[in-house]
C-alpha cells in the first residue's frame, strides 16, 4: 500500500483543523506549502539527531596516502572498523582537540587506527590518522541526513516504516500550525510529544564507558608506534 508526500500532508493538514476532512481538499499553495515544510522538517532532523531513531552502515575504499574523506548525509558516527582480509580491527575516536592539536608525525602511511568527524554542509568530513597504506575497507555505523521529498506523489512508505510516517504527520501538522499561526491542538501536541519520546529510545547511543585520560595531552603516538609497531600498537 503506497502512502505518498500527498497523503501525509493532506492528513496533516486535517490534524491542524485548517482543512476540513469532509469538506476541503488540499491543493495548490496549502499542497506546494505543505511539501516545503515537510522538508524544512526532515532538514531538521539533521541537528536533533535523537529523533532519527535508525543506525546506518556506510562503506568506504579509502586512496592510500589520503586523510580527509567527504561523507554525504552522515551527521552522526558511532563506530569506525577497517579489515584486512577477514578480520576487523577497531579505529579508535579521537575529539577534535586530540586529533587536531596534539603532536605527531605526519606523512606515515599505516594503518588507519584513529579518526575523527566534522560535521560540514550536507555530510561530514572524516578524517584518519595514519593515512592508509593500503585501501582497507572501511565500515562506519552512524545516523545520516533524512531523504528530501522532490515530489508531492512520492511514495513515503519505500523510505519510511510506518510508524515513523505517523510521527512525521503529527510535527508536521504543528509546523503548519505555526507558520499559519493557530494553537495547535493540546491533545495532538501530547501525542507528538510521546511520539518523540519513544523515537528518541528506540536506538539510543551506545553509552559503554570507555577509559580514558584526562591528565595528559601529550601525543597519542609516539615514533615506536610509527617507526617499529606500524600502529598495531594501541594506546
Amino acid at each position: 500500500m503506497t502512502y505518498t508526500a500527498r497523503q501525509l500532508i493532506t492528513r496533516a493538514y486535517y490534524l491542524t483543523g485548517i482543512v476540513g476532512r469532509q469538506f476541503q481538499t488540499v491543493s495548490g499553495d496549502q499542497l506546494s506549502d505543505g511539501l516545503w515544510l515537510l522538508n524544512d522538517l526532515l532538514a531538521v532532523k539533521g541537528g536533533d539527531t535523537a529523533l532519527i531513531p535508525y543506525y546506518s552502515e556506510y562503506s568506504l575504499t579509502p586512496i592510500v596516502g589520503q586523510e580527509k574523506y567527504f561523507i554525504s548525509g552522515l551527521v552522526l558516527p558511532e563506530s569506525l572498523t577497517f579489515y584486512i582480509d577477514t578480520v576487523r580491527y577497531s579505529s579508535i575516536y579521537r575529539s577534535r582537540d586530540q586529533y587536531f592539536a596534539t603532536p605527531r608525525a605526519d606523512g606515515i602511511n599505516s594503518l588507519p587506527f584513529s579518526w575523527h568527524t566534522e560535521r560540514t554542509d550536507d555530510g561530514s568530513n572524516l578524517y584518519i590518522y595514519f593515512t592508509p597504506d593500503k585501501q582497507y575497507p572501511i565500515k562506519i555505523w552512524g545516523k545520516f541526513a533524512l531523504t528530501a521529498v522532490t515530489d508531492e506523489n512520492q511514495d513515503l512508505d519505500l523510505v519510511y516504516e510506518k510508524s515513523y510516517l505517523v510521527y512525521l504527520r503529527y510535527a508536521l501538522a504543528e509546523y503548519i500550525c505555526l507558520e499559519y499561526r493557530i494553537a495547535f491542538h493540546p491533545e495532538a501536541a501530547k501525542k507528538l510529544r510521546d511520539l518523540e519520546y519513544q523515537f528518541r529510545n528506540i536506538s539510543p547511543p551506545d553509552l559503554t564507558i570507555k577509559k580514558l585520560s584526562t591528565l595528559s595531552k601529550e601525543s597519542f603516538y609516539n615514533y615506536a608506534d610509527v617507526n617499529i609497531g606500524r600502529g598495531w600498537t594501541a594506546p
